[in-house]
């Protein structure tokens, strides 16, 4: 497994456990596609049968399926990359010059024809999940500047046409509402053009022949890139469909100077014919094993709820101290810590401690969270910057802006010029300057406002990102033991990008735990359940929501809460301790285990997920309203080892059952009345 390669017949394979994906380089020098699927043993199978021009209609360079097409010549299709050489010329005629195989990664030289400009198509393969990382580098080995107008970070073909695209749409207060169309004819757009947040689409696609949770096709990618993104779905009038991945080109040009590179952000890519719940799986198996740090992550309270901008150290603690009688293992102070941050119209960019707030300075909160025996964490949003700060005043030229414009502002804030070497040591210095001086465990990084105005540089949308990325590396290398939470305005930066260095995501700001059911399940299709913050809180969007469904909803994920608990009664205090205390107990299964959509066999509003491991499973039972019928749901439990027995209890009922009968005939489960719920846990005993 891994790379296999024809040198003779400059033929191309990468295989992982199930799948094969194949490529090579044909008669007319290009580099063609020829297959990605189910596994195919031997790679001398694989033909490169010589095109011919079909007419002149028909250019040979629009018939190749190109594994990564550029922009050049009689090519009216998509096209991953085009340059504007110094001359004028917007034409790329590239040759295959060899390639490159370590262990890790295959690489492939192309080289125009003409011009010192080099690219290289990189390949990593995962093979235990299936996956192949792609994308591409850029040289220019020549003596004048070439400028990248597009680059896309590959570009897969797929054999149907009738395909089925699930993707997510949205707003602030609405992340992640999942929606599925069907391909037809024309060509598919997701795109994000804000620079930072990414509300409205996420950049990952999942198209399904005819596929449902346990049996299909699917084919689905995600690209580890915040901010501006593209991803471009194209049904082809020769057959099958292409799917390319990358920078959005929208504003966007890099030049490239003379002997410089430039490496695009990653794509990843994964095929299975077992269906979604197999995708899911393959997709928080590569998180876990490849991405994420070990360990459980801690159970959270965050004061914004209880506080908003008025926090004061002595309320600070009462609030602490609630917490740990609760089970809480972290507590975070969020905004208005700092500055004059009384509002959201001052403070951001002045990062000292407001001393009317915290007289001697955040210590004795810290020192009264650690003596509980818990973390501490603290909120930052570094990128923005306040229009009456002290920072601004002396340093009006940090931020993004045009000479000859009114400086945009949005929630009273300015966006920094991150692409500045002095202001990412000012972010860097600051973030040193709080870990150095303070005990602090987490921090949760927010950013609430897009990108405007970014000035005469067309390399903006992705620089800012990439000085962010190499901001939080740093302070990840200085501090391993650092967890830094991914915010904007809620799911705004919920990437694989960013999980680069960063341990959690800020799902949504919406923390209605009914509303959050919807955005949890789309969220779930690829992205870790380690990494997805789910809090308790008093919000709601409908009538009144039972405590018990609320933490239900956010034990679905990494269980925070967020309530002004100074107000609870000694019940929901003592209703908590309890539900904080079940979630300890099967966190590790949630978090690390097998995360299943389960479709239970009823007439009624059931919601259903399942999580297991090799021992144990959890059963999340949701009835957001009984209907009409008042009937229960049939539920058939997925991921258990058939031979073995499981015992859990069912109405106060203690019962054994094989894993063959769990899994074949199911439970029956009966709820009754409004946002109703309930827990069931599985264990191996023989």
């Amino acid at each position: 497994m891994g790379f296999l390669i024809d040198e003779k017949r400059q033929l191309f394979g990468l295989e992982t456990n199930k799948t094969t994906y194949a490529f090579a380089v044909d008669n007319m020098g290009l580099l063609r596609h020829l297959y990605w699927g189910p596994k195919v043993n031997n790679l001398e199978d694989f033909d490169v049968p010589a095109l011919a021009e079909m007419s002149s209609n028909d250019p040979i360079l629009d018939l190749t399926d190109e594994e990564y097409p550029v922009f050049g010549g009689m090519r009216y299709k998509e096209h991953c990359l085009k340059v504007n050489f110094a001359d004028g010329t917007r034409d790329i005629e590239y040759r295959y010059v060899g390639y490159t195989q370590t262990e890790e990664t295959l690489v492939i030289h192309l080289k125009d024809a003409h011009y010192e400009f080099e690219f290289d198509l990189h390949y990593k393969v995962y093979e235990v999940q299936d996956l192949i990382e792609r994308t591409v580098s850029v040289r220019n080995t020549g003596n004048d500047i070439i400028e990248i107008e597009k680059v896309h970070s590959g570009q897969i073909h797929l054999p149907y046409q009738d395909l089925t695209l699930t993707s997510s749409h949205g707003r602030w207060l609405a992340e992640f509402q999942e929606f599925k169309q069907p391909l037809g004819q024309g060509k598919i757009v997701l795109e994000n053009r804000r620079g930072i947040s990414t509300h409205h689409h996420n950049p990952f696609f999942v198209l399904d022949h005819q596929a449902s949770e346990t049996n299909g096709e699917v084919y689905f990618g995600v690209l580890k890139l915040s901010g501006n993104f593209q991803t471009i779905i194209e049904p082809r009038p020769y057959g099958g469909t292409l799917v390319q991945m990358g920078i959005s080109s929208h504003d966007c040009v890099i030049s490239l100077q003379p002997g410089e590179e430039f490496m695009a952000p990653s794509m990843l890519v994964g095929y299975t014919n077992s269906g979604f719940e197999a995708m899911t799986h393959a997709m928080n198996d590569f998180a876990k094993q490849h991405v994420l740090r070990d360990g459980v992550r801690p159970v959270l309270y965050n004061s914004w709820e209880a506080t908003e901008f008025d926090v004061h150290c002595d309320e600070q603690i009462a609030l602490a101290k609630k917490a740990k009688e609760m089970g809480v293992e972290l507590f975070v102070i969020d905004d208005g810590w700092f500055g004059q941050r009384h509002s959201d119209a001052d403070g951001l960019g002045d990062w000292y401690v407001n001393t009317d707030k915290f007289p001697e300075g955040l210590t004795p909160l810290i020192s009264a969270v650690k003596e509980m025996g818990m973390m501490f964490g603290i909120w930052i949003e570094p990128e923005m910057v306040n229009p009456p700060t002290q920072l601004l005043k002396d340093h009006p030229d940090w931020i993004y802006h045009f000479e000859n414009r009114m400086n945009d502002t949005s929630r009273n804030q300015m966006v920094l010029n991150v692409t500045l070497p002095e202001v990412q040591e000012f972010i860097f210095n600051m973030i040193d300057d709080l870990l150095a001086n303070y005990e602090i465990d987490y921090i949760k990084w927010d950013a609430n406002r897009p990108i405007s105005q970014t000035g005469i540089s067309r390399d903006m949308w992705y620089r800012h990102i990439e000085a962010v990325y190499d901001i939080a590396r740093r302070v990840k290398e200085k501090y391993p033991n650092l967890l830094l939470e991914a915010c904007a305005s809620g799911g705004g930066r919920v990437d694989y990008g960013m999980l680069d260095s960063f341990d959690d995501f800020w799902t949504s700001d919406n923390t209605d735990a009914y509303d959050r059911l919807t955005i949890q399940r789309t969220y779930s299709y690829v992205y870790p359940i380690k990494a997805m913050r789910a809090w308790v809180t008093d919000a709601n969007n409908r009538s009144t929501i039972p405590l018990t469904f609320k933490f239900h909803s956010a034990m679905m994920g990494t269980l925070g809460m967020g309530c002004n608990i100074l107000k609870f009664t000694e019940e929901e205090m003592e209703l908590s301790r309890q539900l904080i205390e079940e979630y300890k107990e099967i966190r590790h299964i949630i978090q690390d285990g097998d995360f299943y959509r389960l479709n239970p066999i009823t007439s009624n509003n059931y919601q259903v997920y399942e999580y297991a491991n090799e021992d144990e499973a959890v059963l999340f039972v949701f009835l957001p309203q009984t209907q009409i019928s008042r009937l229960g749901a049939c539920i058939k439990i997925r991921g258990l080892d058939a031979d073995a027995r499981y015992e859990f209890n069912l109405s106060d009922d203690l019962i054994i059952k094989s894993g063959s009968y769990l899994m074949n005939h199911g439970i029956q489960v009966k709820l009754s009345g409004d946002y109703a719920s309930t827990i069931i846990k599985f264990k191996k005993i023989a």
